[in-house]
């Protein structure tokens, strides 16, 4: 195959396109993990950890020289105006503070006049002080603090090396972020620890850490020792997806009499587009996938973070462009396969519209008829989506009029007013 030369700015699109017929969308993401699968911590239920056995000797950190061609090609195959940068890990943060200030560096070096860019990082946040803080603020970082709720549940799961429970450094992490006036969101993983407590959680994210956004992540963790996405057992951290519908459904009563257009859930929204019409915005939701790669600290670009093994692993950025990955056949059939492998029943469920059968990595169970390829939270997505059709109807109906979908508090006050004074 014949190489092309990466070191021509502004011509690599255009080159690869050309040379290669390379079909890629005109946006995509990419999860990029400098540290690899290392972090200071071991918490119980983490999916990457085992990635840590796929680069035996290696010393888990990303070259500067890599980084610069990683920034290069990333930024000049995106044909859109704003480009975001997402670190995560392992523990992105390990990497220290001048990777990220390079990396910032390079950025402004190969941005295109006019082009926003923008950076967010996932952290568990034990190792934020004052400088990183800072620099967060200076720079418009977008962090992502991982915290499962109050401290019996964070701690069930979410330990150090020594197996101590890290909630009291978390919560000196988002004190520090909140004092410097940095932006984040927290991310906390449904799990056997805090599933059946959905309001102790969301009241504890709203009220004491004083959250406005929030991303609700349900664990589906395979029993297996190779750590990839196979198998159909589940471990026992694992929530099933009766329990995942009902945190959704008792969390979202809460919030849509109280918090709308106060406090962002993550999922509430995404649902609120597919009433609406629109693109959920989350991959997951979405009728087919392939626009969210993972990069490891090596290079190696996978056709997802969830799917991180050898069978989808595109390339390595050294020896293949970007774009070309990307855009390869491999990473078409990834991403349609969501939508082409769907069962019949899916495909006839009167919530498919919201819910499209769901993240594949979760699709270990089958049908009433017998067909594989159904997803392990099809209970729970069924009894949410059902739920919420007319509050979402509701304020679908307020933002086509124009008005604010923070009306449908008032709406559904007034109904529960009547059913109060009539029984």
């Amino acid at each position: 195959m014949q190489t092309i030369p990466l070191n021509q700015p502004g011509q690599l699109r255009d080159r690869v396109k050309g040379q290669l017929g390379v079909n890629a969308p005109p946006s995509f993401h990419v999860m990029t993990k400098p540290r690899g699968a290392i972090c200071n911590l071991d918490c119980d239920y983490c999916y990457f950890l085992s990635k840590e056995m796929l680069y035996k000797g290696s010393r888990f950190r990303m070259a500067l020289n890599l980084l610069e061609d990683y920034t290069r090609q990333y930024i000049e195959a995106q044909r859109v105006s704003q480009v975001t940068f997402t670190w995560q890990g392992g523990e992105p943060t390990l990497m220290g503070l001048d990777f990220f200030k390079k990396a910032l560096e390079l950025q402004q070096k190969y941005r295109r006049p006019g082009m926003v860019v923008q950076n967010s990082i996932q952290t568990n946040g034990t190792l934020l002080d004052e400088e990183w803080a800072t620099f967060f603020k200076e720079n418009a970082f977008l962090v992502g603090l991982s915290l499962d709720g109050p401290r019996k549940m964070h701690d069930a799961y979410r330990h150090d090396k020594g197996g101590h429970g890290t909630f009291n450094k978390v919560m000196k992490a988002v004190k520090l972020l909140k004092t410097r006036g940095v932006e984040f969101n927290i991310l906390t993983t449904l799990n056997a620890a805090n599933v059946e407590h959905p309001i102790e959680v969301y009241r504890f994210l709203r009220d004491e850490v004083g959250t406005e956004f929030i991303q609700f992540i349900p664990i589906v963790e395979r029993q297996n020792k190779t750590g990839f996405q196979e198998g159909t057992e589940v471990t026992e951290r694992s929530i099933t997806g009766e329990q995942y519908g009902r945190f959704l459904i008792a969390v979202f009563d809460e919030w849509v009499r109280r918090d709308v257009g106060k406090v962002f859930v993550q999922l509430f929204d995404t649902a609120l587009n597919s009433w609406l019409g629109l693109p959920s915005g989350l991959c997951v939701f979405d009728e087919t996938c392939g626009t969210g790669l993972a990069m490891e600290h090596n290079g190696d670009i996978y056709s997802c973070d969830h799917f991180v093994e050898p069978k989808h692993k595109l390339g390595n950025l050294r020896k293949l462009p970007m774009l070309q990955m990307v855009g390869s056949e491999q990473q078409r059939q990834f991403g349609l396969a969501k939508r082409d492998t769907l069962p019949r029943y899916c495909r006839e469920c009167p919530v498919r519209f919201a819910c499209n059968g769901g993240c594949p990595k979760d699709r270990v169970l089958t049908t009433p008829g017998g067909e594989p390829g159904l997803n392990y939270l099809c209970a729970g997505y069924k009894a949410f989506f059902t739920h919420v059709d007319r509050p979402m109807k509701l304020m679908a109906r307020e933002i086509r009029l124009r008005r604010s979908p923070a009306n449908v508090m008032a709406i559904l006050e007034q109904e529960d007013a009547v059913l109060r004074n009539t029984f």
